[in-house]
């Protein structure tokens, strides 16, 4: 029986003794870890975001063109952007209505950057029912009643600042995150 015992334990450097058991059990949990992760991981990892996904997370928009009074349509995340170049008086325009007067209280300070409140970048998605307003990108002959964007579809009507002043639209028309580098505005 003697002879077992000394089987069944070893001496470390250390002057400890480790038994086979101590062995077996340290070998079966990380046999059992490497499993866990080799399960967890494939789940976890499938919720990323996928390539195409992170190709269309920004979107790149050259404005040099795009002359006071002009607006061009650009895409993101597979929607209309609305890239529009105010002129002086629509500036000045949009800057006079009261903004508690508004459905959905907004400045055009509120909407653009600082030092660059004549571009207006907005995504082009009616806030009632997501359909597509027109605006001087489409021939500049429907403005609405306000000299901005009209909603064909029931009939909202957007100011130069893109917000809602008639129609059954809830909100403005959102502004997305982004940023202008000399003459190249960045959404997303």
């Amino acid at each position: 029986m003697a002879e077992n015992a000394a089987i069944d334990t070893a001496t470390t450097e250390t002057g400890g003794t480790v038994r086979r058991r101590d062995f077996i059990n340290i070998a079966a949990v990380s046999a059992a870890g490497i499993g866990a992760v080799s399960v967890v991981y494939p789940l976890i990892s499938q919720m990323s975001a996928s390539a195409d996904v992170l190709a269309e997370s920004t979107t790149e928009v050259d404005f040099s063109a795009v002359k006071p009074g002009q607006a061009i349509k650009a895409i993101f995340q597979k929607q209309p952007v609305f890239i529009r170049n105010l002129t002086p008086a629509e500036v000045a325009a949009a800057k006079a209505v009261d903004p508690t007067s508004l459905r959905d209280p907004q400045t055009l300070e509120e909407r653009t950057k600082t030092g660059h409140e004549n571009m207006l970048i907005t995504m082009g998605v009616c806030t009632h029912l997501g359909c597509i307003p027109l605006g001087p990108f489409d021939g500049g002959t429907v403005l609405g009643e306000f000299g901005g964007y009209f909603c064909p579809c029931h009939g909202s009507h957007y100011d130069t600042a893109a917000r809602v002043r008639k129609g059954p639209a809830p909100k403005n028309l959102h502004v997305p995150d982004y940023k202008i580098d000399g003459t190249v505005v960045t959404i997303g």
